[in-house]
């Protein structure tokens, strides 16, 4: 206490000077006079120019974290636009696909395509269908665009189809209008061949080609 009691006295002048200051801006705080009024606003100008002034730098530093920030949102909200075009198109090959099998003669089954080879002639696709689904060798692939191939190789939970735009396929053919027929072949171009069509027979460009009762493999009509 004693040593307290000499700070002060040591120091009595900074003390006197330190409270003098505060109750001075006490009064002033307090004082509704227009002059002080006018000091107190450009005091508090003054300050809150520094204020603002000092941060500056602060924001000017995090302006590289909150572009960081938003290129991540930008990222994500550009995936969610994706995958909500991605499911808008899933339901509308799912709606053509409902709408097939409730018009289809066929007893049908659906898969969905998870791979493909393109090699040369020989293209082919997996399907995530198999054995246990009920699919077997032979059975042709079909969608609401028409026939796609036929299955060519079996495993209980997958299968292999042979497409048509594959050099070993053939199929039965007619045109749908003028029920002319032929065979369904592709040799490497970019459509595949109604073959065996004399050219004096009724063809024209547009007609519709659907398969014929003489195939072995195919029902008719798809």
């Amino acid at each position: 206490m004693q040593r307290l009691f000499s700070i002060v006295r040591q120091f009595k002048e900074y003390f006197l000077v330190s409270i003098l200051v505060i109750a001075s801006f006490f009064l002033i705080t307090q004082n509704d006079n227009r002059q002080i009024h006018r000091i107190r606003a450009l005091a508090i100008g003054f300050m809150g120019t520094i204020q603002e002034t000092l941060s500056w730098p602060p924001n000017f530093f995090k302006l590289e974290k909150e572009n960081a920030i938003l290129r991540r949102t930008n990222v994500n909200l550009a995936d969610e636009v994706n995958q909500l075009r991605e499911a808008r198109l899933e339901n509308l090959r799912l709606r053509r696909l409902l709408g097939l099998k409730e018009t289809s003669r066929f007893g049908l089954i659906s898969g969905k395509v998870i791979g493909k080879t393109l090699h040369l002639l020989r293209n082919t696709i997996t399907l995530n269908v198999g054995e246990n689904d009920g699919v077997a060798v032979g059975m042709p692939m079909i969608t609401g665009a028409g026939l796609v191939g036929k299955i060519i190789a079996t495993s209980p939970h997958y299968a292999i189809g042979q497409i048509i735009l594959n050099g070993d396929f053939r199929a039965s053919a007619r045109i749908q209008r003028s029920r002319v027929d032929g065979i369904l072949a592709w040799e490497g171009g970019k459509y595949p061949l109604l073959k065996n069509v004399p050219k004096t027979l009724d063809v024209k460009v547009g007609d519709l080609l659907e398969t014929s009762e003489y195939s072995s493999t195919f029902p008719p009509n798809i």
